[in-house]
């Protein structure tokens, strides 16, 4: 019986072990993400849908979304999010999805709107949105 208690506390503790591995190699992954971000210039885009509520169009956005991205030569800083359900009034939380790129310069984020998969994702993706609302914005330092 103390063989058993013992073996099913060492399975435990080592699967506790593990979740807790994993946990912090995931927050160190977001933590390198978050110190690669160049605050040079930030190109910050709004996507509302026609179907917010249709799976199948998030699932063929994302899909484009991420090819584009992994081909970019220029996009640095690379999120793609979606809005948490606004608590507070000031907070808009009625886009379907949100793009936050950095680049390292202007014309570094002129030549990624000429990048031929640039043009893939807009012509797979375009009769998707409703609205599109881009921000950019340079550093003050």
């Amino acid at each position: 019986m103390f063989k058993v208690i013992t073996a099913t506390l060492l399975f435990q503790l080592t699967i506790t072990s593990t979740v807790f591995s994993t946990t912090q190699i995931k927050n160190q992954q977001q933590i390198n993400k978050l110190e690669d971000f160049d605050p040079r210039y930030v190109h910050t885009v709004y996507f509302w849908f026609k179907n917010p509520q249709s799976k199948a169009d998030k699932q063929k956005f994302e899909a484009s979304l991420k090819k584009f991205l992994a081909a970019s030569k220029y996009a640095k800083t690379k999120f793609i999010g979606y809005p948490p359900k606004a608590i507070r009034e000031v907070v808009d939380d009625s886009f379907t999805y949100s793009l936050v790129l950095t680049f390292s310069s202007s014309q570094e984020q002129a030549k990624y709107q000429k990048e031929p998969a640039h043009d893939v994702f807009v012509n797979e993706c375009k009769d998707l949105w409703s609205k599109v609302i881009v921000y950019d914005s340079i550093s003050i330092d």
